[in-house]
């Protein structure tokens, strides 16, 4: 059996396991098994090689009328020696191949799986493959998110004469997630670029530990990307007869240099990009202009006091969305509200004699949605539920319920804890009429929960499972209710999750001469109509360092806060300009592709710079961070159009076309611009 399906060739008989390849790759066995009985046929520290998964024949397959774009491809494998069974479907999706196994037991004796691979690709051809690519991945931590870095990936697998030993390598490259944070240190999107330009990107979509195995042999190189494994996360399962386990879906994308005049990696990104758009589980390209009541301004105090003139300002300022964040249940007398949360009762000492329902009637009569902080996944040690829930209800190790910072972790496998939280929910939705859910999680627990798990990642991952299934749950119930997935910024903003949400805060970050990189960079794990960037305008900012937060906003989701109310007459004039600019232009994000005309930012450029590239036009958003005057040019771009700001401001840029793109040239102190360009159908990589 042999079928190609999104640039990958699938291969399998009767005399081996089926196999996957890229390009002219090698091919590599498509799902490597590793159990407390067994580990690999021959030793090695990369997740390849795996004795059971070597001893696989293929005993069903389906497969569509051509091999020209299937629809999917099922193939049902086995082990004779222990019974286990392997469905793999392999779909296309936005053009990407979403890969994904369910593992059956069907013997008398259990299978203890102590690691799966979601899917091992082949890639590159010879033991020097490792020479020709380049390695794209990114880190991220908290204020500090999406830190891409390109690097060969020599630098990580160098050459070792392995013709010599006649063997394979025995090392590898890994990238890890840690806990319940799953893009809290890295990203689990990243690619492989040849240095022809073709490149190969992946996404792994889970929110509970995954892994990324890269590794050299003598036929070429492999990639394996995983869910939660015993090494990296604590993780087994028990597989009894009857017994099913799915792994984490994974997406891969294969691009050829110079497609569509894009280089390799970005055409692989914008076929992630359809892909994300595929699998989501909600609708939301008009999505409104949230206000949010935190960053830079009341930072989890509210009252009817504060809260009173920022509902005005946000009104005025065309807000369609008042989000009263973190704080409205905590009662200010006792001190932080931190370990606190849980209940999720309105604190009466914080507002007036109508309460919160007074507060939430005037954002409704001002013209707004109303919305509240929820952190649903924790209880504060000081919060009253942490008494009356049960301690099965909550993670356990050892025995003793798990503390991270003076909160514990419910278990949303434990009936208990899902009714606890419809119960609020519905209980919020109905007596306040709110329609908005801003949804944190600003704690990482560790491996996760020993509960009816065969190992702590065993729990992690069954409540991660059980999570999006409440969140399932909640819009049948309540399809009017928008949900922000926020977590310490975007700490875990992996698409398990961000399927099933409509925005993504993808920063806290409160210096608004950081965030740049940050809000440039999301669009290559987020999608550009899903990526809420914060804009905070303050009273003691220049009219040029309003524009330049306000331009990070419309990067993507244009996400507003800051007193308002206290701006002067032209930064208000800059808020209601980008805010209309915004109304005009956000239909048509769920239609761009991002592309980087000066590549992917580093952390400290003084020039950032993301296109969106749309059906009819293109947007391109330019910081500039330097203090000094300084020109540039931005290639593969012309006839640029500023739209932000609309006038012509303090700054002083010069823009202007030129026969190799767009030349600027900035004044002294930071500036910022939102143009609209033609872009060229030939043009450089990133």
């Amino acid at each position: 059996m042999i079928a190609r399906i999104g640039g990958f060739t699938i291969a399998g008989g009767s005399k081996g396991p089926v196999t996957l390849a890229v390009g002219d790759g090698h091919p590599a066995t498509l799902v490597e098994i590793f159990t407390a009985a067994e580990q690999r046929a021959r030793t090695s520290q990369a997740y390849v090689r795996s004795a059971l998964g070597a001893r696989l024949r293929v005993e069903r397959t389906d497969v569509a009328p051509t091999d020209i774009d299937p629809d999917a491809v099922t193939l049902l494998q086995r082990d004779a020696l222990t019974g286990l069974e392997v469905t793999s479907v392999l779909t296309l999706s936005g053009s990407a191949l979403r890969v994904q196994h369910t593992l059956r037991g069907t013997a008398s004796e259990p299978v203890v799986i102590t690691a799966v691979s979601s899917v091992t690709v082949g890639f590159g051809a010879g033991p020097q493959a490792g020479e020709q690519y380049d390695l794209l991945t990114a880190r991220s931590e908290w204020l500090a998110e999406n830190r891409w870095h390109r690097r060969p990936l020599t630098d990580e697998l160098p050459s070792l004469s392995l013709p010599i030993h006649a063997q394979d390598g025995r090392g590898h490259a890994t990238l890890t997630s840690h806990g319940a944070w799953s893009t809290g240190e890295h990203l689990p999107v990243g690619a492989l670029v040849h240095r022809d330009g073709s490149a190969l990107a992946w996404q792994i979509e889970s929110g509970a530990g995954w892994h990324v195995d890269l590794s050299q042999g003598l036929e070429g190189l492999s990639l394996s990307l995983l869910g939660p494994t015993d090494l990296e996360h604590q993780f087994a399962h028990v597989l009894r007869q009857g017994d099913e386990f799915l792994t984490a879906p994974v997406a891969l994308a294969a691009s050829s240099s110079g497609t569509a005049g894009l280089g390799g990696f970005e055409r692989a990104i914008a076929t992630l990009t359809s892909h994300r758009r595929a699998i989501r589980r909600v609708d939301g390209p008009d999505l409104p202009i949230v206000y949010n009541d935190f960053m830079n301004t009341l930072m989890g105090q509210p009252s009817s006091e504060a809260l009173r003139p920022l509902i005005r300002a946000a009104a005025e300022a065309g807000a369609e969305a008042f989000c009263i964040d973190a704080g409205w249940f905590a009662d200010p007398e006792t001190g932080d509200w931190w370990d606190t949360v849980g209940e999720w009762v309105e604190a009466p000492s914080r507002f007036d004699e109508h309460g919160l329902r007074g507060i939430i009637d005037e954002i409704h009569t001002a013209g707004m949605r109303s919305g509240l902080w929820l952190e649903p996944e924790v209880v504060g040690v000081s919060s009253a539920v942490a008494k009356t829930l049960p301690d099965d209800a909550f993670f356990q190790r050892f025995g003793v319920r798990v503390r991270e910072h003076d909160r514990y972790h419910l278990d949303f496998r434990h009936p208990a804890a899902r009714a606890h939280l419809d119960d609020a929910v519905d209980r919020i939705v109905r007596e306040y009429g709110v329609s908005f859910l801003k949804l944190d999680y600003n704690i990482n627990p560790g491996a996760g929960t020993e509960w009816q798990a065969a190992a702590a990642g065993d729990g992690l991952l069954g409540h991660i499972r059980a999570f999006g299934s409440w969140l399932d749950d909640i819009q049948r119930r309540h399809p009017e209710l928008l949900i922000e997935n926020c977590s310490s910024g975007a700490m875990r903003a992996d698409y398990a999750l961000l399927s099933r949400t409509h925005l993504q805060s993808t920063s806290d970050q409160q210096d608004y001469r950081l965030y740049p990189p940050i809000a440039a960079s999301a669009p290559a794990s987020i999608l550009p109509e899903q990526a809420g960037n914060w804009a905070y305008p303050d009273a003691g900012m220049t009219d040029a360092e309003t524009a330049f937060t306000l331009v990070t906003g419309l990067s993507g989701r244009l996400y507003l806060s800051g007193f308002l109310g206290e701006l002067r007459a032209s930064q208000r004039e800059l808020v209601a300009e980008a805010v209309a600019l915004h109304k005009l232009l956000r239909g048509g994000l769920a239609t761009t592709e991002p592309f980087w005309p000066l590549g992917l930012p580093a952390w400290d450029d003084d020039v950032v710079c993301l296109g969106l590239r749309g059906q009819g036009e293109s947007l391109v958003f330019v910081w500039d961070r330097s203090e000094d005057p300084i020109s540039f040019t931005i290639p593969d771009v012309r006839s640029p159009e500023t739209l932000f700001p609309a006038r012509p401001a303090a700054d002083r840029w010069e823009i202007e076309s030129a026969d190799d793109g767009i030349r600027i040239a900035t004044g002294a102190g930071l500036g910022a611009r939102v143009l609209r360009v033609e872009a060229r159908v030939e043009g450089a990589g990133a």
